[in-house]
């Protein structure tokens, strides 16, 4: 008989769950509280409770209690997948901000902002400077008399599209990895930042990174326009409201503040569970591989999506998922629960003595995370294997987009198109934008921009390549 697993939310993470559930032969059932799209669906249906059951430590089960149009039911599921994300409790600290209680304008998380209309006319303050922060700073300013932009820190703007126009999130490939983990992060952020502010000079526009603060990244292709156009105006921090106007930290007032919009994160929240798990699962170091609960003495409970990542998060949320059924079916092993409550307490012990940074509060590298799951589940693509089988592949997995392919090439989940995807990619990347055909383009350009591009890659890669491979080298590593 398959194995029930509860699926609690049909978002991204919640229909990547079902469809791997499905593949190893679970059966899924999707809980969702609103009335749109889910999986093997029970709509509008939000989730009381999830205990275990009485005899947990033997069978791994757990009670899940639901209700639907008032009317509670509970079933008993064999495991348990949260696909809620980490959006769904706004964070709004009003005791931060002294005198926003005096304030006699409008106050709204970013959560509940829609769309620009009603702002027409308004002098706003945005607060924040996320990813939504600048992008509904620059959609308002299109529309509002006035948008103020309230940082602490600062941030370093990435466009969408890279240098030649191509997709930003089409460089992230193995080849910079590498080349990554090989720089010190004090170089990586100097080259890094050289070239952004060949683009624009973040300080110009009131951008900069504050002395101290930690290197944060945005990515938005209008803020800088806005900017400059004086839609949109940079702040320093807010150091007081009164009844209609903000003091910033740098002494200037803004009077007449019509709207104050918060775009200071979310609050993890599985409200749920019970005390203790309930606050344990919302610190994300206390799960092993950001999955699995570590305090559990059966892995039959799996957080999916609930991390921060450079890079797609629908790719990881779907291996996170592909791992989880394969432990749930007993194909995969995760470490006992003692070992990884031991770790979590030494990670606890050195975070409190500030030994050592908590890593759950930064965004994890793309390909490392994949990889590392990867790894566990077989999947991850033998880059020296595929040299000697197929050069060609091998060139495109290594030094092309490191996509969702990669990880279908061997191991459980393999699909035999794969290959030929990730050779086509750029094709398929590039087809949408050429609706315009010109016959008497140069040719030489693409020719020169190749080997501008490749050149330097290609030689840099081969004397790495020579170098890690030297019995020299190897030896001054085994080294203490």
């Amino acid at each position: 008989m398959a194995k029930r697993v509860a699926v609690i939310g049909a978002g991204v993470s919640g229909l990547s769950s079902i469809k791997c559930c499905l593949d190893e032969d679970l059966e899924p059932t999707c809980f969702e509280r609103r009335d749109d799209i889910g999986g093997l669906w029970k709509f509008s249906t939000t989730v009381c409770s999830v205990t275990k059951r009485p005899d947990f430590s033997e069978t791994g089960q757990w009670d899940v209690v639901t209700e639907t149009e008032g009317k509670r039911d509970t079933e008993v599921f064999d495991a348990v997948m949260v696909c809620t994300g980490h959006f769904m409790n706004s964070h709004l600290p009003l005791e931060s901000f002294p005198g926003i209680c005096k304030f006699q304008g409008r106050i709204l998380h970013s959560q509940e902002y829609r769309t620009p209309e009603g702002f027409e006319g308004k002098r706003i303050l945005v607060i924040g400077l996320g990813n939504s922060g600048g992008d509904i700073a620059v959609e308002l300013g299109r529309r509002a008399a006035q948008v103020l932009l309230s940082t602490r820190s600062g941030a370093w703007v990435i466009f969408r599209y890279t240098d030649g126009g191509y997709p930003v999130q089409m460089m992230t490939t193995r080849y910079r990895h590498f080349i990554a983990q090989i720089l010190p992060s004090r170089v990586q952020n100097w080259i890094e930042a050289r070239w952004l502010n060949k683009r624009f000079n973040h300080e110009n526009y009131g951008l900069g990174l504050t002395k101290g603060s930690k290197w944060k990244r945005i990515m938005n292709d209008e803020l800088p326009t806005s900017i400059l156009c004086g839609a949109v105006t940079m702040k320093t921090s807010v150091k007081e409201f009164t009844e209609t106007s903000a003091v910033f930290d740098d002494g200037t007032v803004e009077e007449n503040i019509d709207v104050v919009i918060f775009t200071t994160g979310y609050t993890p929240s599985f409200p749920f569970f019970e005390e203790p798990l309930k606050s344990l699962c919302t610190q994300k170091r206390f799960m092993y591989k950001f999955v699995f609960p570590s305090n559990l003495e059966r892995a039959t409970l799996a957080i999916i999506g609930f991390l921060s990542l450079k890079g797609s998060i629908l790719t990881a949320t779907e291996l996170q998922a592909r791992w989880t059924t394969r432990v749930f079916k007993g194909l995969c092993k995760i470490p006992p629960s003692q070992k990884l409550m031991a770790e979590f307490t030494k990670k606890e012990q050195l975070i409190k003595r500030e030994a050592k940074e908590d890593v759950g509060k930064d965004k994890a590298d793309y390909i490392s995370y994949m990889d590392d799951l990867a790894s566990h589940t077989g999947t991850k693509p033998n880059i020296l294997l595929l040299f000697l089988r197929d050069p060609r592949l091998a060139w495109e997995v290594f030094f092309g987009p490191c996509t969702s392919y990669q990880y279908r090439l061997m191991g459980p989940g393999k699909w035999d198109g794969a290959r030929n995807a990730i050779l086509t990619q750029w094709d398929r990347t590039l087809k949408p934008l050429k609706t315009r055909f010109v016959p008497d383009s140069p040719k030489s350009a693409s020719l020169s921009h190749y080997l501008k591009v490749w050149g330097v890659p290609v030689l840099l890669a081969s004397l790495l390549l020579i170098c890690k491979s030297s019995p020299f080298l190897k030896s001054v590593q085994g080294k203490p």
